[in-house]
């Protein structure tokens, strides 16, 4: 029998770049966070050999080059099987959003041939699959509030935020991260203390500045934790008042300055964080209730930026609201 899943996307809760490794990769220090928004994909295995992939948006390719693709495939030689599987991927998503989209796909594409084919892979294996094709993809593993290193395949799951509401908007302009990872070496490449042999003052400072922002103590405005004081809200406040960024957007706000306005007007309209996810092009920025948040979406929406209403993810809803039909508010 088919199987369908939701494949739910994440933001980037600051992101440091650090030196570039001998693999050619950068060493990476980022939070991951799963949120509401996703794709539908449907799995099924038949008869025969080969893998097809269907999808109506066109970006989206259908060969080799499909993450899913290439999880699928590794999926079958790891359990010794063979089949016709056929991908169905309904798009909920942007592409080169910077949301994990495709990443998030293979991992659902992963987990669907498990119970399609009745077998399971051992965590070890899922793990070694995940980070052979992408480096986002292990964190879809977890879920939740997920600690990223290495090129951001190492990934160490953190204790789960409370829910938060945020907006995801994403302007009509992609950006590719391998481009994004140009810019910044050709912008970066003669500042010895971000791509010199050790690693950077700013992936040293990471650590402290989540370690900072975790344990904060303003769990009320006075830094005494008190009645009524909400802890997501103050978990909002530590977060602005720890600095943590993204450094994407120091190379692709200059590449792409409509992308720094969407930032900007989600500032304005009263959002507590705002930051590009990834490499982008999306944006998104955390608010302190659902209807600031709907208000700041609609805005947008106003002046033809497509704009989404989320709410993060913790670990445990992530996993029973992969296999569930209903809508998630």
């Amino acid at each position: 029998m088919p199987v369908t899943l939701r494949s739910f996307a994440k933001i980037n809760i600051g992101l440091r770049i650090g030196p570039r490794r001998e693999d050619g990769y950068h060493e990476l220090r980022t939070i991951y966070q799963t949120i509401s928004l996703h794709d539908v994909v449907r799995v099924d295995v038949t008869r025969g050999a080969g893998i097809d992939i269907y999808c109506k948006d066109p970006r989206v390719p259908s060969d080799e080059s499909n993450t899913c693709w290439r999880v699928a495939d590794r999926v079958l030689r790891s359990l010794k099987t063979r089949g016709k599987v056929r991908i169905t991927i309904e798009k909920g998503l942007p592409v080169q959003g910077g949301l994990g989209a495709a990443s998030s796909n293979a991992v659902a594409i992963m987990l669907g041939l498990e119970r399609v084919l009745k077998r399971q892979l051992a965590p070890e294996e899922r793990l070694r699959i995940a980070a052979e094709v992408g480096s986002d993809l292990p964190l879809f593993l977890v879920g939740g509030t997920v600690l990223g290193t290495g090129r951001g395949e190492q990934v160490y799951p953190l204790d789960d935020l409370p829910s938060l509401h945020c907006v995801i908007a994403t302007p009509s302009t992609g950006v590719s991260t391998p481009a994004a990872f140009a810019a910044w070496d050709k912008q970066f490449s003669d500042n010895g203390k971000l791509t010199g042999p050790l690693p950077s003052d700013r992936i040293n400072t990471f650590s402290q500045s989540v370690y900072e922002w975790l344990n904060g103590s303003s769990f009320s405005p006075t830094g005494v934790p008190g009645k009524g004081w909400d802890r997501a809200e103050a978990l909002l406040l530590d977060l602005v008042r720890t600095g943590m960024e993204n450094d994407f957007e120091r190379v692709v706000f200059p590449m792409c300055p409509a992308i720094r306005q969407v930032k900007r007007s989600l500032e304005r309209e009263g959002a507590k964080c705002v930051s590009l996810s990834g490499s982008g092009s999306s944006v998104y920025g955390l608010f302190g209730d659902k209807e600031s948040a709907a208000k700041a979406a609609r805005r947008l929406s106003e002046y033809d930026v497509p704009a989404q209403v989320a709410v993060t993810l913790p670990r445990t809803r992530y996993w029973k609201e992969m296999f569930r039909d209903r809508v998630i508010g």
